[in-house]
């Protein structure tokens, strides 16, 4: 039997064939994380448990009966009073568990975190965090970044990012300020011109489109908030669709737009989408889904799921009216359905309207079909995070992290027409291990690649290559504007390090 090693995110261990179930150990038990760093400032920290049984195994399932982990978080002074609000552990199902905390107040001295089972105290617990511990809204950003990416232990590498700035050698910043605006900022255009300067955020709609600035303002202001970004001036793309189709060898050549969402046609520069940044920012208070608590509700196990593909969704596509057409001819195979009609109003008759239904209740089926909706379809790195096997779509549309999954190895691919959607789910029929590996190996690396510290780390990084190589000094262009902090930002926070540059001007 292979045997995986014992690190974050290699978390299926397998217990020894044949081996009777022992019962948790608390002390045995593994505990690591970003949330137990100080210096990791996220709008929700978080980090995992590994159960271990008194005989040293790992536990691949949820322990019997009432789950007893708990976590139990305070300030290590007893003067500071801090709001923290912190969830029940999620239970992965898979003898790992997740541990979320949101913090309303930074503290000074620091906090101390218990984690517990029953009443004793699980691996090195309790662990302190020593002072001061910001929370997510505290404008005290770390002056020196390679500091901030070595405390997220962001990457040495991501090759998207690679890929993406491959075709930019150089950026020519008067090129851009005279062809962006002509190009792709008239009345149906959907552009935001951005200036970072100072640490400060300034920026200028370009077309009649751009409400979706709110998400690219907010993930800016919450990563320089955390740490000292490079001055550069960039446009980015609110719109679906890539917008750079130029050839490197064109002259003249492409822009880089940084756009949510790429193709095999375009140049755009690549950043992960409003999606999942909304969702990061506003885990355990304004959303329901987000990368974290998705992976507590991933429905029945394998074994217990519908054994049936699955579908909801807008009629965005028209592979999806052939999804729901196919699901009617094979019903015992294929559960599909439109929530909604937009595009195809005149289908609704012939085809159905679904009901809408939970998207924690898609996993009550083994697998799940991804059709692109007008481009890649944002509910892939949910679908992949839950524990039922992806059935994607091949598709000329891609997302920040889709370079690292491989077809076979961590989803089952479809042809783009769905003309060999059918014989696929037959095929994970027929192969139900197999198929069970698939879907656990693409979880794994979902979990790995979404993490929402990650995602940071991302941004700051397509950020810094952009700097690197813009030619000439941004400046803070007419019609520009200061974009404020949100009005739950502390005005009053005790930073350490030296107070950032917004309060000197």
């Amino acid at each position: 039997m292979r045997r995986l090693p014992l690190v974050p995110l290699q978390l299926a261990l397998l217990v020894a064939a044949g081996a009777p179930e022992a019962p948790v150990s608390a002390p045995r038990s593994l505990v690591w994380g970003p949330g137990l760093r100080a210096g990791v400032v996220l709008p929700v920290r978080y980090f995992y448990l590994q159960a271990v049984n008194s005989e040293g195994q790992n536990l691949t399932r949820s322990p019997p009966g009432q789950t007893l982990f708990k976590v139990v978080i305070k300030s290590l002074s007893p003067k500071e009073l801090v709001r923290i609000h912190v969830p029940k552990p999620l239970d992965r199902n898979d003898g790992t568990f997740l541990m979320r905390y949101r913090m309303y107040e930074t503290v000074s001295e620091g906090l101390k975190i218990e984690v517990l089972y029953g009443d004793e105290h699980v691996a090195q617990s309790p662990y302190i965090l020593k002072g001061p511990v910001y929370h997510e809204y505290c404008e005290c950003p770390e002056e020196d970044p390679q500091t901030w990416q070595k405390t997220l232990s962001c990457p040495a590498k991501e090759p998207q990012i690679a890929k993406d700035f491959a075709s930019f050698p150089s950026i020519n910043l008067q090129q851009m300020l005279n062809e962006v605006p002509g190009r792709f900022g008239d009345e149906r255009g959907a552009i935001v011109h951005y200036t970072i300067l100072s640490n400060l955020i300034y920026r200028r709609s370009l077309g009649k489109y751009t409400d979706f600035k709110m998400f690219s303002d907010e993930i800016l202001l919450s990563l320089a908030r955390k740490v000292l970004l490079p001055d550069l001036e960039f446009y980015v793309n609110l719109g679906d669709w890539p917008l750079e189709h130029r050839k490197v060898n064109e002259t003249p050549g492409p822009l880089p737009i940084i756009s949510w969402c790429g193709s095999l046609d375009s140049r755009d520069v690549i950043l992960p989408t409003y999606d999942i940044t909304h969702s990061t920012l506003e885990a355990m208070r304004g959303v329901t889904n987000d990368l974290l608590s998705i992976q507590g509700n991933t429905g029945p196990s394998w074994i217990n799921k519908t054994e049936k593909a699955f579908f909801r969704g807008r009629d965005s596509r028209e592979e999806r009216l052939q999804l729901v057409q196919l699901s009617k001819d094979n019903p015992q195979l294929l559960d599909a359905g439109i929530t909604g009609y937009f595009f195809f109003q005149e289908k609704e008759k012939e085809l159905g309207k679904a009901k809408l239904i939970g998207f924690f209740d898609f996993f009550k089926y083994k697998y799940q079909v991804n059709v692109d909706g007008t481009v890649a379809a944002y509910r892939y790195p949910y679908l992949m995070l839950g524990d039922s096997l992806v059935l994607k779509q091949d598709s000329p549309y891609y997302e920040h992290f889709y370079m690292a999954l491989k077809p076979w190895k961590h989803y089952v691919p479809i042809k783009r027409n769905l003309s060999d959607l059918l014989e696929k789910v037959e095929w994970a029929k027929e192969n139900d291990e197999e198929a069970k590996k698939i879907a656990k190996e693409g979880q794994l690396t979902a979990r790995d690649l979404l993490q929402p510290h990650r995602l940071y780390c991302y941004y700051y990084r397509v950020l810094q290559k952009y700097a690197e190589r813009q030619t000439s000094k941004p400046e803070i262009r007419d019609g520009m504007e200061l974009v404020p902090q949100p009005d739950d930002s502390a005005s009053i926070c005790q930073c350490h390090r030296k107070r950032p540059l917004r309060e000197e001007l």
